[in-house]
């Protein structure tokens, strides 16, 4: 068994970085860690689609940093939850997933999450699917389980109440989700959970049923989600997160696409910068020095991240070439093509759109150039030895 360390700086950066809240109080959970008794971690990760993103990211590097104290964490695939599909800050229903497609989306996780957390060594974290436990319960337990919670406690969650509010249905599934992944808690005896502060409510409910069922005092560490200038986070859902998936210079892309505002925010969220350099980022953009010298810093920091060195100096040095020097990248992907074709088949075919009608309003909004011409025909052709261009950073050369 790993020894448990419990060095101050150590545990001070841990319940601090990033953090919103800590239950039952940050004291608390310090005095724990200063006690050297190893504790049960874990954050939950729903397979809602095929790949982890920049959100799981900053969950899985504190339950990381957890680790390198030597304490047990696990990564737990919600993969018998994800069929039914956390609410939290959704105001409709969620598509109900097959079997099918929850093991279908959850193949990578991980061996992407491997970049953050260690699956071997001397303190390996464990990989678990919550179907080993809640696929096994009776419809007695079920019924058991939710006795311990009330209606009343369930429609005080704010999008429940915006429904209710605006006439939209509220499923009785839903009212289940934050019953299950409270259970999760139970049946793995966890001593921490960390998660997003939006799972605040999911995750007391765990705390709540191990209370009640184990008279043991979980703990709750909620992160601080990282959100646009809207206020909304970043997510799947609402298409702006970036993904394990992504091509270091898609990932780079993407954060220079960030608005000024999520500059702090992101250094907060995704670096080891400390509180004074961050102050000091703020205090600079606040007197006008440009805001881009640092949205740069913090993409290739990003990518670094998620890609490696290479693959962020790389990325750093195309989006200069391509969005500061009008060049285009070295290397453009091809799409092989008889003579000519329709613009709109072209994007689509080449997946610079994802269909045909993104294609057409792509075109329509100005948004497609066929070698360096700005192109709004959604009837235009196009022939070989073309290059198009989607947006800022998407090129495809036909041939």
């Amino acid at each position: 068994m790993p020894k448990v360390s419990t060095d101050k700086k150590q545990i001070d950066w841990v319940l601090s970085h990033g953090v919103e809240h800590v239950y039952p109080s940050m004291d608390a959970l310090r005095t724990r860690f200063m006690k050297g008794e190893r504790m049960r971690v874990y954050v939950g990760v729903d397979p809602t689609g095929p790949t982890l993103h920049l959100g799981h990211a900053i969950w899985l590097q504190k339950l990381a940093e957890v680790q390198a104290l030597g304490h047990e964490v696990i990564m737990l695939i919600g993969d018998f939850t994800a069929m039914i599909g956390d609410p939290t800050d959704k105001f409709a229903t969620r598509k109900v997933l097959t079997r099918e497609e929850v093991l279908a989306n959850c193949k990578q996780y991980q061996k992407q999450a491997s970049t953050i957390l260690k699956f071997d060594g001397p303190n390996p974290a464990k990989l678990m699917f919550n179907s080993e436990w809640l696929g096994k319960m009776s419809f007695a337990d079920v019924v058991e389980l939710a006795s311990h919670f009330t209606v009343q406690q369930m429609v005080e969650r704010d999008m429940f109440e915006k429904r209710i509010a605006e006439g939209k249905p509220v499923h009785l599934h839903e009212f289940l989700y934050p019953l299950m992944q409270g259970y999760d808690s139970v049946a793995m005896d966890v001593d921490l959970e960390i998660g997003g502060n939006d799972q605040t409510f999911n995750m007391l409910a765990g705390r709540d049923l191990q209370r009640e069922l184990k008279k043991k005092d979980k703990a709750v560490l909620t992160l601080k989600l990282l959100a646009d200038a809207t206020g909304k986070k970043m997510g799947k859902t609402e298409g702006n997160i970036v993904a394990f998936t992504d091509s270091p210079e898609d990932m780079y892309g993407k954060v220079m696409s960030w608005t000024d505002g999520m500059i702090v925010p992101g250094f907060a969220a995704c670096t080891k910068l400390s509180d004074a350099d961050m102050k000091a980022i703020e205090k600079a953009i606040s007197k006008g020095e440009n805001p881009m010298t640092f949205k740069r810093d913090l993409a290739k920091r990003i990518v670094a991240w998620l890609a490696g060195d290479e693959s962020a100096e790389q990325a750093a040095s195309q989006f200069s070439s391509v969005h500061q020097k009008g060049e285009k990248p070295e290397e453009v992907p091809e799409l092989k093509i008889k003579k000519t074709m329709s613009l709109v088949d072209a994007l689509v075919e080449s997946k610079l759109c994802t269909s045909k009608s993104d294609a057409r309003r792509q075109v329509e909004q100005g948004g497609v150039k066929v070698d360096d011409v700005v192109v709004k025909d959604v009837a235009a052709t196009v022939a070989k030895g073309s290059i198009i261009q989607k947006g800022k950073r998407h090129f495809v050369k036909l041939v």
